[in-house]
């Protein structure tokens, strides 16, 4: 039987659910068992595809075409392993599949209800992600007293009433604040969250504390005796400055023991955290450093810059940066300051890299465009990914190959020169504003070019071999028969997640490689289309773009290799 672990939230959202669940989970999967994460995001969006990065922070894409929370992305950062899309749910997937099944007339005229109908379906789709799994940790999105969790809540209350109080377990994250106009952390907060939750017939078996400092005997206390559970159940977990340290602070409080205990259960193996401590410490004390700048557009709100619109990207750098025991400072550029004034873009050159992310849209396009020409004639290392790897296109075709209106049809409909546009099966779409799910989804296979930079990085860094075995099991299930495409027998394929409407257009490749520029892979669709995957500047200390997210696919210890090749690079150039 799986059993279950409920992570919930008080005092305020982003307090740091999403990773502490991730560390936990760690931690199990180091004590010897098989475990999975799984998220509930509370609002009424089917998935986060058509969100903003500024509203909720990065869409994340797994193997399967999934668009969800980023917090999917920390636990596979965490884990090391790939989460299928069925690990998140939201209240509008939970309640169009109740609304559908009754359309169907599935329920056979029952009177469809939000009891017991709503709370079944939830534990449905929960068992359903558990399945085949020891531990099941189940983060509930948002802070207990949100009219939207309700549900949620009562559906785990549900699962513990048919399970048995024995097999779940509950976890309240809660932040204490310490206003510096008295300089006291204040546990007050934290008792409202504990009455909230107990309204819903849910008591805390532990209590994670976030704070800037570590918690103190005095609010231990306090907080031990207005929830009633054991001092030893109280955990601090202080700020601290990288992320990746949380398991090996939680391992000390023992907190992997003390819910495989309250669970009944025993530790299967020693944990080994020898690998991950090298790699925290070359986090924290690197050898080398090298900076590096984002050049996007989704990098604030208001008074207030957003990180989490590119966390994903932070964390590949880091990865790679722990990798080679070099430190990676992150400066976020708005594009659009270089449109604003163009003599700006020569203050690129204090880096030691450029990083042109994903995006849609024409704001602060030609701003890239100019850093991406900058990166090219300064010859300082650039990495395009997505977006990146078209406008760096873009600019190839303009500046090198004469075509001087070479644009998008994303943005330039009427572009003597497109030289980037949209695949034929999108247009439709397009046509009926079908948005939602709908673009080049999920992980597609790449045929790489023998001998080219990509290839020998993905070789270096292993990924060659890993993708190998995947793809063959693919292959074999004849499963996600069209994103693999056709694959050539001797051949190097490898699998990166994609996200995009836009592709590069058949009509201009041979133009563009003639002067210089590479296509180092591409996907062959299985009516033969082959579509741009990856290009190379051979001349270039370090230019590379491709048409995927290789950063979803980086993980601690497990860098992406086209980020590996991109620091590395940065620290030979700087």
């Amino acid at each position: 039987m799986t059993k279950f672990i409920v992570v919930a939230g008080g005092v305020m959202s982003g307090v740091g659910k999403g990773v502490t669940t991730a560390a936990l989970g760690t931690i199990l999967k180091q004590r010897g068992y098989k475990t999975t994460l799984i998220k509930i995001d509370p609002y009424i969006n089917y998935d986060a595809g058509t969100l903003r990065p500024t509203e909720h922070g990065e869409v994340w894409v797994t193997d399967d075409g999934g668009e969800i929370d980023q917090d999917l992305g920390t636990y596979e950062r965490f884990m090391d392993q790939d989460m299928p899309k069925k690990n998140n749910m939201t209240t509008g997937q939970v309640y169009k599949t109740v609304i559908d099944r009754e359309r169907r007339g599935e329920y056979l005229g029952q009177t469809v209800q939000f009891i017991p109908h709503i709370p079944d379906e939830i534990n449905r789709r929960i068992k359903d992600a558990s399945k085949d799994h020891d531990i099941a940790i189940v983060e509930i999105g948002g802070v207990v007293g949100d009219y939207e969790n309700i549900p949620f809540l009562f559906a785990v209350k549900a699962l513990e009433r048919e399970l048995g109080k024995e097999n779940v377990a509950y976890i309240l994250v809660t932040y204490l604040p310490i206003p510096g106009h008295i300089e006291e952390m204040k546990t007050k907060p934290t008792q409202q969250a504990i009455k909230l939750l107990s309204e819903e017939g849910i008591f805390p078996d532990f209590i994670i504390c976030r704070a800037k400092r570590p918690l103190d005997e005095v609010r231990k206390k306090k907080i031990e005796t207005y929830a009633n559970i054991k001092s030893d159940h109280v955990i601090s977990e202080p700020d601290i400055d990288t992320v990746y340290q949380i398991p090996l602070d939680l391992e000390k409080e023992r907190l992997g023991e003390k819910v495989l205990t309250h669970l009944n259960l025993k530790s299967r193996k020693k944990p080994d955290w020898a690998s991950w401590k090298k790699l925290v410490e070359n986090i924290r004390s690197p050898k080398k450093k090298v900076k590096i700048a984002i050049v996007g557009k989704y990098v604030d709100i208001g008074d207030y810059a957003l990180a989490d619109s590119y966390v994903s990207i932070n964390h590949a750098l880091f990865h790679a940066g722990a990798s080679l025991n070099c430190g990676v400072e992150i400066t976020w550029i708005d594009s659009k300051s270089f449109e604003k004034d163009r003599s700006r873009v020569k203050d690129l050159g204090r880096y030691d890299g450029i990083l042109v992310p994903g995006g849609f849209g024409g704001s602060g396009v030609e701003g890239k465009i100019l850093a991406i020409e900058h990166a090219r004639k300064s010859n300082i290392p650039y990495l395009g990914l997505c977006y990146g790897l078209q406008l760096a296109t873009i600019e190839y075709a303009r500046n090198v190959c004469g075509m001087k209106d070479a644009h998008t049809t994303e943005i330039s409909k009427d572009t003597p020169h497109p030289v980037i546009d949209i695949l034929p099966s999108q247009v439709e779409l397009m046509k009926n504003k079908d948005y939602g799910g709908t673009m080049r989804l999920g992980a597609y296979a790449a045929l790489l070019k023998p001998g080219s930079q990509v290839e020998k990085l993905y070789r270096e860094t292993g990924r060659l071999d890993e993708d190998k075995a995947r793809i063959d099991a693919l292959a074999k299930q004849r499963m996600d028969h069209f994103r693999l495409g056709k694959l050539e027998k001797g051949r190097n394929a490898v699998l990166e997640r994609h996200r995009h409407r836009f592709e590069v257009n058949p009509r201009f490749i041979s133009q563009v490689e003639k002067q210089g520029l590479v296509f180092s892979g591409y996907h062959v669709r299985e009516d033969g289309t082959k579509l741009m995957e990856y290009i190379e500047l051979p001349t270039h200390p370090y230019f590379v773009g491709t048409q995927a997210h290789p950063e979803f696919k980086s993980r601690l210890g497990n860098p992406s290799p086209l980020f590996y090749g991109f620091v590395k690079a940065a620290m030979r150039e700087r």
